[in-house]
């Protein structure tokens, strides 16, 4: 595994470092907006807007790379994230908010892009599942430690804006000075959503619905606890409970992914994801027990993004495989673009308490299709199912395609070993 990291570690630091920039000025925009008299409409369109640009510019970087090259694609797109977020204390009003964080989402996108293909670009078929594991665990400590520098200054000033523009800066060294070859960028021609319904229900529909989950908690979790009255300090706790849940839940789940009827499993995740967020809805919470349920909420939502992968693929040829990849980010974006929205406006007419009400409502949706899915066709035989990869959702349309490449090669070396054995 060390042999593994060392081809690898400068695109990793740069990506843990990307991803504190990123994931502090997500939770800064609940807490400033709140200070600048943002309203929560306002502020659900902002975090939408995000998502907008994310989808947007995971379809039109692969041509500009194909254009001027990997290199210069980074480089630019980095210089516009650190000017956008120098840019948010600067110009503090609604609109201008919502085109910073169109850009820095489609900006963000492309450096995703282009800094997974060269990660992927450095594995082989045997190491691909350890780099895409390490890659995501790079990706959510970056945002669990971004939580931690929140508590650095104060968030009506300039410098939690300054540091993450900083960091970002710093990011680009390690990737663009190491020793990674430049590939060569293929994407596959997506599969139809047509066909990618045809060929699992339950994970374009679940895919769909678990967009909105994520942008909501990614989003919008700052904004619940500004509104709810919580310090700077307890807000960015709660938003690092969701993402250290999102990454240690990844392990068991995968576990028992590989062991149950999937579908079982997705209901009963979704079913505990369910009940969590209704106990934030109609209990009442404190600050412990906000914990607590963000721990369980995001080790909720994050491995249904893998399990829903691996269910796909459970129906799909080895060949269609890659193809899907595209179809399954895109339902992801389009709900990922709505859930902040939906939220925001619940939020404006019942209170906080609407945060935990969306969630609680779209937990139980997946569930609830799960279960009538259940009923509508025989399960794939655990013994004949693929095995699962932890892909965290932060991560863009290239990362998921580097997955269903392990996807392939590991079903692949399954069946030469069965040819094998007859």
């Amino acid at each position: 595994m060390f042999k593994v990291l060392g081809s690898v570690w400068a695109l990793l630091l740069g990506m843990t470092l990307i991803m504190i920039g990123n994931g502090m000025q997500a939770t800064l925009m609940g807490v400033r907006g709140g200070i600048e008299g943002f309203g929560t409409l306002q502020l659900s369109v902002i975090t939408s807007a995000y998502f907008l640009g994310f989808l947007v510019g995971s379809r039109v970087t692969p041509e500009m790379i194909r254009r001027v090259g990997h290199v210069r694609v980074f480089a630019a797109l980095g210089s516009f994230i650190s000017a956008g977020l120098i840019a948010f204390p600067v110009l503090t009003d609604p609109y201008s908010w919502t085109v910073i964080r169109i850009l820095l989402g489609f900006c963000l996108s492309g450096v995703y892009v282009t800094a997974e293909s060269w990660l992927n670009n450095a594995a082989t078929n045997t190491t691909r599942g350890k780099i895409l594991s390490a890659y995501m665990i790079a990706q959510t400590t970056g945002i669990i430690a971004a939580q931690g520098l929140m508590n650095l200054g104060e968030a009506a000033g300039y410098f939690l804006f300054v540091v993450p523009s900083i960091l970002v800066s710093l990011s680009f060294a390690p990737i663009l000075l190491s020793a990674t070859p430049t590939p060569a960028f293929e994407t596959d021609k997506p599969m139809t959503l047509r066909r990618l319904y045809e060929s699992s229900p339950l994970a374009s529909v679940g895919m769909l619905i678990l967009g909105g989950i994520f942008a909501a908690q990614f989003g919008m979790a700052s904004v619940y606890g500004a509104e709810a009255g919580l310090s700077v300090g307890q807000i960015s706790g709660f938003v690092a409970s969701i993402f250290t849940g999102a990454m240690v839940f990844q392990v068991p789940v995968g576990w028992l992914s590989d062991r149950l009827d999937r579908r079982l499993l997705i209901l009963g995740v979704s079913a505990v994801g369910a009940v969590s967020t209704g106990v934030g809805a109609f209990l009442g919470v404190d600050f412990e027990t906000l914990l607590v349920l963000g721990f369980v909420i995001g080790g909720m939502a994050s491995p249904l993004y893998s399990l829903f992968i691996a269910y796909t693929n459970d129906f799909l040829q080895i060949e269609d495989m890659a193809a899907a990849s595209g179809g399954l980010v895109f339902v992801y974006g389009m709900g990922a673009i709505v859930g902040p929205v939906a939220t925001g406006q619940l939020m404006n007419v019942v209170g906080p308490h609407g945060f935990w009400l969306f969630l609680a409502g779209l937990f139980t949706l997946i569930a609830v299709y799960a279960a009538w899915r259940m009923t509508r066709r025989p399960s794939v035989p655990v013994d004949e199912t693929g095995a699962y990869l932890g892909v965290s959702p932060t991560g863009s349309p290239v990362a998921l395609a580097a997955a269903q490449e392990w996807y392939v090669d590991t079903a692949e070396e399954t069946a030469e070993d069965e040819a094998r054995e007859v």
